[in-house]
């Protein structure tokens, strides 16, 4: 099922075509392809960001007066669905997607001229603080604290899972200013320098041999109090804005629709293995309800109104699906998985197997994290039986 477009919509995916034609080099595919990470490879996106930048293009979800597209819902759509369909990397989120919609609503006029041209140029590479050791899906129970001295915050304390950490130059970070309030009322919204003296970057290598996450220390970091995104002790309000904003526009199933394919072509050369075909199949059909789902859940938000709960229900459909796909190519390969897994690969080794199988193994790997990141499955759960069953 596929959403019903304008003339004028139709005109717009002709030119988005045209541009993937055009400017979308194997180079940028191939790089993305061989990543198994959430973010994909960086390379690949950054050198995709640069061909959308000059064509004004970076800005996907951002309105034209902060220099974005001012496309409407279905164009964004669109967009992200003719991306995937072509093999286009993800732009890496964190700064376009993530905070720049919180400078629109919460910075300064200092704070929008400053950061918002980096972001689309990606001078500015950002990473967010948020999760620490203990806090998690709990995030008011955060510790890493700001106190205050003269014109400065002096920050102490360590946030963890700090997604590209490595590559960031700037965090967006969430530190407690008022220990004597209740957790949620004494959190600000700080923006912070990665080469500051007292911040230390430490890898965190996943099961997947991924180097994708980090935990990052602060040690007497100090930090301007011009770095402050809204009111002092109301960061905790910032930080929901930030997990509501760029509602819609997704293309999940469109992933998901080009996963499906990658499996049925191993499939094809699997002998016999009915089983397996027959869960492939029923995948399948998952997706396109999923894809239903998609498509309703866009022409409401083009109608203005909001996802709603569906957005839930949607999130744990997709992480599930993906799950189940990664685990139907291991089972395919069988046997041969084993050489490619990083855990266990001699680096540099020729491997037997298939070439274009390679990042199988680390993709179903990475895959077990689907259901955690973004809002784990649990708290999808949470709010689907609160909102929707009215328990």
């Amino acid at each position: 099922m596929e959403l019903k477009l304008t003339e004028e919509e139709l005109a717009f995916r002709d030119q988005v075509r045209q541009l993937l034609n055009e400017e979308l080099t194997p180079q940028i595919i191939a790089g993305n392809k061989k990543s198994t990470t959430a973010l994909g490879n960086n390379e690949a996106a950054m050198a995709w960001q640069e061909v959308l930048n000059k064509r004004g293009w970076a800005g996907v979800a951002w309105p034209k007066e902060f220099g974005g597209t001012g496309w409407s819902s279905n164009q964004r759509y669109i967009f992200n669905s003719e991306c995937e369909k072509a093999g286009a990397p993800k732009l890496i989120p964190l700064g376009l997607r993530m905070l720049a919609p919180v400078i629109f609503k919460y910075g300064t006029k200092e704070q929008q001229d400053y950061y918002l041209p980096k972001m689309l140029s990606a001078e500015h590479y950002w990473c967010q603080g948020y999760s620490e050791p203990g806090s998690g899906s709990d995030l008011a129970s955060l510790k890493t604290r700001a106190e205050r001295d003269g014109d400065y915050y002096v920050v102490n304390g360590t946030k963890i899972w700090t997604t590209n950490a490595h590559y960031a130059d700037h965090i967006f970070c969430l530190v407690r200013t008022d220990q004597e309030v209740k957790p949620q009322a004494g959190i600000s919204f700080l923006l912070i320098e990665m080469n500051t003296p007292g911040i230390s970057v430490e890898p965190i290598i996943t099961m997947a041999g991924d180097h994708e996450v980090n935990q990052v220390f602060f040690d007497n970091v100090r930090v301007p109090i011009t770095n402050i995104v809204g009111p002092e002790n109301d960061g905790w309000k910032v930080a929901k804005y930030l997990l509501e904003f760029e509602r819609g526009g997704s293309s999940v199933a469109t992933r998901l629709q080009v996963d499906i394919a990658e499996l049925n072509l191993i499939l094809q050369k699997v002998e016999g293995e009915i089983p397996l075909k027959k869960r492939a199949k029923e995948i399948d059909i998952k997706i396109s309800a999923l894809s239903q789902m998609e498509t309703d859940m866009q022409s409401k938000i083009a109608r203005g109104e909001k996802p709603g709960a569906g957005s839930s229900l949607m999130k744990i459909m997709a992480s599930s699906l993906g799950q189940e796909i990664s685990t139907l190519k291991m089972e395919a390969i069988s046997n041969y998985n084993l050489p490619h897994n990083n855990l266990l690969l001699i680096q540099n080794e020729e491997t037997i197997g298939e070439k274009e199988h390679e990042t199988i193994s680390a993709g179903y790997l990475n895959e077990r994290a689907s259901t955690v990141f973004g809002g784990a499955k649990e708290v999808q759960k949470n709010i689907i039986a609160k909102s929707v069953l009215g328990l």
